[in-house]
């Protein structure tokens, strides 16, 4: 049957099955020719988006925003100085107030219960553009790349290298565990995954031919990896911990001679921004294998597929 995924909400990637998942990475390769071959769309003519950032973006905005316009729809972007949400008025009440004026619903901040909260009283579709605990648009665009350099990904290697129980880590494991790859974490022991995800994770991998490995060797979990992918040493409202995350983190910088373990025609990613010369060196960040800015741009293109498929005139 014919994947119809109009009303959902995108919270994390759990919920969504693999064919769904593949079709958003189908469409999202249609609409990436689309836009590079200069064709207007109008998908989401008539459609009004609400953006809420609580944290700020670079990516995030700029492709919720571009997606929109690309397709004939508006974008608003509300950031935490512009609404009520937190402050004089509760989740509930700012839900229902912009589920009466907008079609779709972003949001990127700190809380995962926010999202939900949001999702279950707006009425329309709510997409997680970022919380703590999950990245699913960062996840689809990664997936993406990685499809772009090798075709099918199912039985492929990713390794993320780092702080392995952050939001990317976290989405990374789920979206592995639905396409069957073989996704592993280097990480020290004290900052593994969640072990009730890591478990959800390996018997939903089971079913799909997935494997998932934690270790805490990087250079062993590295060996044959067709993508390396890391991430900053301390997410957004953790900064107090960075000094402490250097000293735990520095045998975990992708190098060269990290990468030199990998598959020959193995390829790095980042969700951007880095700090280079912490989790990876100028030299891994400017090198051939760098697919960072195909990456970024990527994020447009997945994030217009789910805008697309939810409320779009499919």
């Amino acid at each position: 049957m014919p994947v119809n995924l109009r009303g959902r909400h995108l919270l994390w990637l759990k919920d969504y099955q693999p064919e769904e998942i593949r079709f958003l990475l189908d469409l999202a390769v249609s609409l990436k020719a689309k836009k590079r071959s200069g064709v207007k769309g109008n998908l989401l003519a008539g459609k009004n988006v609400a953006l809420i950032f609580e944290k700020p973006s670079t990516r995030t905005r700029c492709a919720f925003t571009v997606a929109c316009l690309d397709e004939g729809g508006h974008a608003e972007y509300l950031g935490k100085n512009d609404i009520q949400l937190g402050h004089k008025e509760d989740v509930r009440d700012t839900a229902r107030v912009l589920g009466r004026m907008f079609d779709g619903i972003q949001f990127r901040g700190f809380k995962q219960s926010t999202v939900e909260e949001l999702a279950r009283f707006a009425g329309v579709p709510v997409w997680n553009g970022l919380t703590d605990s999950y990245h699913p648009t960062q996840a689809l665009a990664d997936v993406m790349t990685i499809q772009e350099n090798f075709g099918d990904v199912k039985g492929l290697k990713l390794v993320y290298v780092g702080d392995g129980r952050n939001n990317v880590a976290n989405s990374l494991m789920i979206i592995s565990s639905k396409l069957g790859m073989h996704f592993v974490i280097a990480a020290p022991k004290a900052l593994y995954p969640d072990e009730a995800l890591l478990k959800e994770c390996r018997s939903e991998g089971e079913k799909h031919g997935a494997v998932i490995e934690v270790l805490d060797d990087p250079r062993e979990a590295v060996k044959g990896a067709h993508a390396v992918y890391t991430d900053v040493w301390a997410s957004m409202g953790e900064e107090e911990k960075l000094a402490e995350r250097i000293k735990l983190l520095r045998p975990y910088q992708v190098n060269s001679d990290l990468m030199s373990l990998a598959d020959k025609d193995a390829i790095f990613l980042h969700c951007l921004p880095a700090v280079k010369g912490n989790e990876v060196t100028e030299e891994v960040f400017e090198s051939a294998q760098s697919k960072v800015f195909d990456e970024a741009e990527n994020r447009l293109h997945t994030i217009k597929a789910v805008i697309v498929a939810t409320i779009g005139n499919l």
